[in-house]
């Protein structure tokens, strides 16, 4: 298979491409997937890889119960990477697979797709929830090499805000493979707090591979998913009001096949450089408070600091107080690249985190930077800009303006003395306009949520609106007012079969009608027993391109958390795009949706009306290494 691929992927336009190609990216299969319409008609839907020439095409068979293939489209498939059957039976098990076509020849079969009978409008995977536990956030990773992703899901019990005393059971992490196979289980212990800003969790192939690992912030006690205690189990740093201000902390990189702990180090930086058991005044004087708010605060992201492997960075503080630390993990070993400190003469840097961040490649180098909110640190570890705008909860980085070089920026700020929303110049702080908070007449504090999506193709570029703070109405790419009412401002989501984006706001998925300001719902989930995630953050377990064509899936837990329902659109498209994830933008985006208050994706290019051909990705794909038994632990 690895010959057919090389073949097919450095024929035609993309041939220089493929020979300048940078990043290492995950290798990924076909993706075939098949959902039964609501009139019983059978959509199936695969990818298009971010290697393979323009000019390919596809063929779609169907397997009959004596073994026999049948090809179903009368001539290649090339608008497209998707086909509506027109006449199924949906009595017995429908199966499928397609097979690339280049220059009249066609490669391989792509793996086989089961559509089972009577199947519903989702996929369902069967989860073993721990008691009191309910399902949260989830990444995927292909954790084993097989071309397909595994999930990784956060399993959440009693759980506490920074701000919130009070004891919280530990977090525990499993991993699924689409079927419902439960690969390992890693409990991160008592002293590991449960919450929204503690434990960001990251799921990417570090070394390059070709399975995906899994990096952490653990702690005494923590238990690997081969069963391992990491540190000494034996200790309890919970205070009696449940926060824990003492003790070692650690970073750790788990095997994605086994959760066994392959390298563990101390976290950067820590509570105190010199104890473990720092007092209240000396953890006030570093971090602005004694208790543990500001101090705990984590984020964390994938960068591809050089352009061509990708770095795990581990972030803590944002609202005074700020540390990125970027590690790199190979050959076993976990290597400190940078570290950048707000305390080491930054002060101007200190103070502008949001409760997310994003990655990009803002100043066109090959290499990526790292968007923390209102400042940007740049790939060597020093300030890129700092725009003084301080804290927001929202934060959007993709080429929001085509009219301009380069990607913009559209985030929402806090602060009393200049609350509101701002939209920038990625690459350089620029502010090119601002929307200023209005409540009762005076500056308040700003929007809880800002959003930034194409929504409408009347205007060039993306729409953006906040929630609150009483800056009322959307606006386009430039600032201008263009509507009085709003969609939902929550996160946003590629459904239906063009490319504008649609709504995605808890189980809900809507299509903002711009003529006549409402929307139109397209799926809501709740009616297949689905709910939300995160309460007032209203988000779900996770939404990204994990199978079939360019557009995304959304995955829920069901009210009793015992199953994840996959869903995924059956609309025909004329749009044909290479898998998102293929993009690197997107798939540093997929990585870091988990963080904090999850914000949705966005691509490395302009995805919207009037939109150009994707420009060709600059990745290298990795292929599964041999498996060694060698033990890396440490």
């Amino acid at each position: 298979m690895k010959k057919k691929s090389l073949l097919f992927g450095c024929v035609g336009m993309l041939f220089c491409a493929q020979l300048l190609a940078q990043r290492n990216m995950e290798w990924l299969d076909r993706g075939v997937h098949a959902t039964r319409q609501p009139d019983g008609q059978v959509f199936i839907s695969w990818r298009l890889l971010g290697t393979d020439p323009s000019d390919i095409s596809f063929n779609v068979y169907q397997v009959a119960a004596n073994g026999k293939a049948t090809k179903l489209n009368q001539q290649p498939v090339t608008s497209s990477t998707s086909y509506t059957q027109i006449s199924t039976d949906s009595s017995r098990t429908q199966t499928y697979f397609v097979k690339a076509l280049l220059k009249g020849k066609e490669g391989v079969a792509s793996a086989l797709f089961s559509l089972q009978p009577g199947a519903k409008p989702y996929w369902s995977l069967p989860l073993q929830t721990p008691a009191g536990y309910s399902p949260n956030d989830a990444s995927v990773g292909d954790l084993d090499g097989d071309g397909n992703y595994e999930i990784i899901l956060h399993q959440t019990g009693r759980a506490h805000d920074n701000s919130h005393a009070g004891m919280t059971d530990p977090p525990i992490f499993q991993a699924y493979k689409i079927d419902g196979t439960l690969l390992w289980t890693i409990n991160l212990g008592k002293n590991i707090r449960e919450g929204a800003h503690y434990t960001q969790f990251m799921v990417y192939d570090l070394d390059g591979d070709g399975r995906a690992e899994v990096a952490m912030k653990t702690a005494d006690g923590s238990i690997d998913g081969r069963g391992k205690v990491i540190g000494d189990s034996t200790k309890d740093y919970r205070n009696d009001k449940g926060y824990i201000l003492a003790g070692p902390e650690y970073l750790t990189i788990f095997d994605g096949r086994t959760g066994a702990a392959l390298f563990t180090t101390n976290y950067l930086p820590a509570r105190h450089p010199a104890s473990l058991a720092p007092t209240t005044d000396e953890l006030k004087a570093l971090w602005g408070d004694g208790y543990g708010n500001r101090m705990d605060r984590f984020l964390a992201c994938i960068a591809y600091l050089d352009g061509v492997h990708p770095s795990l960075v581990m972030c803590r503080g944002y609202y005074t107080r700020t540390v990125l630390a970027a590690w790199d993990w190979k050959n076993g070993q976990l290597t400190s690249r940078w570290v950048f400190d707000t305390n080491n003469g930054r002060r101007n840097y200190a103070g502008q985190g949001n409760h997310n961040l994003t990655v990009a490649d803002v100043d066109g180098d090959g290499n990526d930077e790292i968007v923390y909110g209102a400042m940007t640190i740049d790939d060597n570890g020093e300030g890129l800009y700092s725009t003084g705008l301080g804290h927001g909860d929202a934060l959007h980085v993709t080429d929001l303006d085509p009219s301009r070089p380069g990607l913009e920026v559209f985030d929402i700020q806090e602060r009393f003395d200049d609350a509101g929303a701002n939209f920038r110049d990625a690459k350089t702080g620029e502010v090119i306009w601002k929307k200023a908070s209005v409540k009762a007449g005076e500056d308040g504090e700003g929007p809880g949520r800002g959003l930034a999506l194409d929504v409408d193709p009347r205007y060039p570029g993306y729409e953006c609106w906040v929630a609150g703070a009483g800056i009322l109405g959307m606006f386009d790419a430039k600032g201008n007012k263009i509507a009085d009412k709003t969609p939902a401002c929550n996160m946003g989501i590629y459904w239906d079969g063009d490319v504008l984006s649609e709504i995605l706001n808890g189980t809900t998925i809507d299509k903002w009608d711009y003529q006549n300001s409402q929307t139109v719902t397209l799926l809501e989930a709740a009616q297949y027993n689905c709910v939300k995630n995160n309460g007032t953050k209203s988000n779900p377990v996770l939404s990204a391109d994990i199978w079939g064509d360019w557009r995304e899936e959304v995955i829920y837990r069901t009210s009793d958390n015992n199953e994840l329902r996959i869903f995924t659109t059956t609309i025909p498209t004329t749009h044909r795009f290479y898998t998102l994830m293929h993009d690197p933008q997107y798939r540093l985006s997929i990585a870091w949706q988990n963080v904090a208050y999850n914000q949705p994706p966005h691509t490395g290019f302009h995805l919207g009306e009037g939109m150009k051909p994707p420009p060709p990705p600059p990745i290298r794909l990795v292929w599964p290494k041999p498996t060694t038994t060698a033990s890396k632990a440490k």
